[in-house]
């Protein structure tokens, strides 16, 4: 079973339905009181995969219409429902098994993943933003800053 299909499943136990749907614009999904629109031209499995996780944070995460992102609480739902897709998808346990299966970019860790490269650069900086430089997990420590690295204690 793909990520993408676990997550098809999860949506479907926790009784939410997703629709294909011509959003337009630059918009790639969207969630409203149990139903998720995926708009029909994304492109890959991976970016589906990334914008499905996204849309389950908000299901998990917020409440009430927080399009109009001039807001800053709507911001901020926004922001917690990414950081759920975030964690779900990729988390510090995922940087820690892609470095162990000796993935040596970014490219290569995005495609380890399942997700776009874009989105694990997006988690990445929201994770630099939670964590500071870096951060000590188990007997591996992840470096945001100066450079992404992840380093094996001895």
């Amino acid at each position: 079973m793909t990520l993408c299909e676990i997550l098809e499943q999860n949506a479907h136990d926790e009784k939410i339905v997703i629709i294909p749907y011509d959003l337009g614009g630059r918009l790639k999904g969207l969630y409203c009181d149990g139903t998720i629109a995926l708009n029909k031209d994304i492109d890959t499995q991976a970016e589906r995969t990334c914008v499905l996780a996204e849309e389950l944070g908000h299901h998990y995460t917020t409440t009430g219409n927080i399009l109009d992102q001039s807001q800053p609480e709507n911001r901020k739902q926004e922001m917690h429902a990414r950081l759920h897709g975030y964690n779900r998808l990729i988390g510090l346990q995922g940087i820690i098994r892609a470095y162990q299966h000796r993935c040596q970019s970014l490219t290569e860790m995005a495609e380890y993943l399942g997700v776009t490269e874009e989105y694990l650069k997006e988690a990445l900086e929201l994770y630099r933003q939670k964590y500071g430089t870096g951060v000590e997990v188990d007997n591996y420590i992840v470096i945001f800053e100066p450079r992404f690295a992840v380093v094996e204690k001895f």
